[in-house]
């Protein structure tokens, strides 16, 4: 089970030789759970933000394959911004973490990994809502 309201930077495997590099995420190994659902932004359009929620129980790893972004992360008590930009890199976000993204390099493409399919109850899209989830 994964502690709420925190996050964490993880190194990613980086497999490399002359023709280039591999990134490697396995579950269980690199990634502290098993993945359910993988999904990626791309194309967003300069000063658009996303997520703007946070989940009552899921665990998930967002990674910058290409360009950055600026991610702010918020358990109720603490907030923080943190610029991926590194493909061997991944934010790992757990339980009751307000999300927020903006600052899209034109070229980013985030790919985030997640502990459960997608489930609309789950979120929590209220920053009100969130606050108080944060406080039982």
């Amino acid at each position: 089970m994964s502690p709420k309201g925190r996050w964490e930077l993880l190194k990613l495997q980086c497999r490399g030789d002359d023709r280039g590099n591999l990134g490697v995420a396995e579950s269980m190994r690199d990634v502290p759970f098993d993945i359910k659902r993988v999904y990626y932004l791309v194309g967003t359009q300069p000063g658009v933000r996303r997520g703007l929620h946070a989940h009552r129980k899921l665990d998930q790893i967002l990674i910058a394959v290409s360009g950055s972004v600026c991610v702010t992360v918020d358990n109720g008590s603490q907030r923080e911004k943190i610029i991926l930009n590194d493909p061997f890199r991944g934010l790992r976000i757990t339980d009751l973490v307000w999300r927020e993204m903006e600052d899209f390099s034109p070229d980013c493409v985030l790919v985030v990994l997640a502990s459960a399919y997608y489930q609309e109850s789950d979120y929590i899209r209220e920053y009100s809502v969130f606050k108080t989830e944060c406080l039982k």
